[in-house]
């Protein structure tokens, strides 16, 4: 039997390398966990703390906006950019240990700085240093996509990982894309009081979701003063202006900063995928099997670099796989559950979703019934005054076994929860319906959506019947 210098050689210390990491210490095994720049990787430094958080400063300023509508009449609202981009530093390094070398290294972890190249199925060099390792978890992520207009590349422009160095807030950003990461960063600075335009090739923002609610998210937006220019396309930049065009027509968009957020691309260069005949995708990400496995049978992938769900959960998901069957194969191997993955897009009210939606429902001919409970019938939310969305159960035709779910109103990646554990656990929309719920929470509207197709379900004989027993009753 060959010895190698390690079990496990992690490339990259972002969300799933540093899961996979984990998962090989806390099984035993010799473990190297490599990164080029910082641990803890995008999510930490550039995409899910610092966005979480300038959204957080952003709805407390809208509340502070809307405060007169219940009641409370406040003397101002004066926003301090530079003590909210400092609010996301702090939120930053407050949550940085969790990720850090010294957290990492005390469970057992090699932590090693510096660009990995996989050299062969069983070596990895690192700073000119050569390690052998009986396999390879790539977790590498993946980077802003910059896309081919003519002068951009000649214009100074954000994107997700550089727009944190902002110290004063634009008086008109331009946001190109009107995906989720648009999307959110667009609502958050126009609510901190820049003028803010979304530019979206497609017809509807959030191209992949249902239109109904993409449409929710639309309407949202321009109440709150963000321009939408939906079936535009961006066809040059110069001068600190966006050209765009729609059906012959020709637009300019003047801005401060433009912020570029046209999707991400996976991290696969110079990691020495060519040499080994490591393939991609049609995507452009790392291929991979059930188990998250290359071709080559040591070297398995997770993350961003693999996709499609480019995640932070996901990303763990698929960690724990790769590392799991990277140290136990051949002996063991586990496929990974890929059909109950689910998502949220943090506007403001939030979208959810889990399974199929109606759009893809339709377009892989998958027979299905909808359902939809809306937030203005629901007692807390009126209450609240966040009545904005709905619950949106997709099931299959006469049963209450649920394919899909699509919330969109406020907390609504915390209410998808009880839809993913439906579908995940295999129970109807009944066990749903017959699960005592808190009143009143928001909670109940997934409660309430599953009575609403219960009903719709009703045998009418058996009602007739009920209702003629109850009148000899009488």
């Amino acid at each position: 039997m060959a010895k190698y210098d390690y079990n496990l050689i992690v490339i990259g210390a972002g969300s799933a390398g540093l899961v996979a990491s984990l998962v090989g210490a806390t099984a035993g095994a010799k473990t190297m966990l490599v990164e080029a720049n910082r641990m803890g990787g995008d999510c930490l430094h550039t995409g899910c703390v610092p966005s979480k958080t300038l959204i957080a400063s952003a709805r407390i300023a809208q509340q502070v906006r809307n405060a007169s509508s219940y009641g409370i009449e406040t003397t101002g609202n004066a926003i301090n950019f530079s003590i909210v981009m400092r609010r996301v530093q702090e939120a930053i390094k407050e949550i940085q240990p969790h990720d850090s070398v010294e957290r990492y290294t005390s469970i057992g972890v090699h932590c090693q700085g510096g660009h990995a190249r996989v050299i062969d199925p069983h070596c990895v060099e690192v700073n000119d240093e050569r390690y052998t390792t009986r396999s390879v978890v790539l977790a590498t992520g993946a980077s802003p996509t910059i896309p081919p207009i003519p002068g951009l590349l000649n214009c100074e422009f954000l994107t997700s990982e550089t727009l944190w160095e902002l110290n004063e807030l634009p008086n008109r950003l331009v946001v190109l894309g009107g995906g989720p990461i648009g999307c959110e960063l667009a609502q958050a600075f126009a609510r901190l009081g820049s003028e803010v335009s979304i530019v979206e090739v497609q017809d509807q923002l959030l191209p992949l979701e249902d239109t109904d609610a993409a449409e929710v998210i639309a309407d949202v937006l321009r109440t709150e003063g963000v321009n939408l220019y939906t079936g535009w396309k961006a066809t040059a930049c110069k001068n600190q202006q966006l050209t765009i065009h729609a059906l012959g027509e020709e637009k300019i968009l003047k801005f401060d900063q433009l912020l570029v957020a046209t999707g991400r691309t996976p991290r696969v260069k110079n990691i020495g995928l060519d040499e080994n005949g490591i393939t991609l995708s049609t995507t452009q990400s790392v291929a991979v099997n059930d188990y998250m496995q290359t071709e080559i049978k040591s070297v398995f992938a997770c993350g961003d670099v693999v996709g499609p769900y480019q995640f932070t959960h996901m990303a763990a998901h698929q960690a724990w796989y790769a590392s799991m069957n990277a140290l136990i194969r051949p002996f063991w191997r586990a496929k990974i559950n890929k059909k109950f993955v689910p998502w949220a897009i943090f506007t403001d009210p939030e979208l959810a979703r889990v399974g199929v939606s109606e759009r893809e429902a339709t377009r892989m001919n998958i027979p299905y019934e909808v359902t939809v409970f809306p937030f203005a019938e629901l007692d807390r939310a009126i209450a609240e005054g966040t009545t904005k969305g709905f619950v949106k159960l997709i099931t299959k035709p006469k049963k209450d076994t649920l394919l899909g779910a699509c919330i969109v109103g406020t907390g609504a990646g915390e209410l998808i929860s009880s839809c993913i554990n439906a579908m995940r656990h295999g129970y109807g929309v009944n066990s749903i319906l017959s699960t005592i719920h808190v009143y009143p929470t928001r909670m109940e509207a997934v409660r309430l959506a599953a009575g609403r197709l219960r009903r719709a379900h009703a045998p009418p004989g058996l009602l007739k019947l009920a209702e003629r027993l109850n009148a000899l009753l009488r």
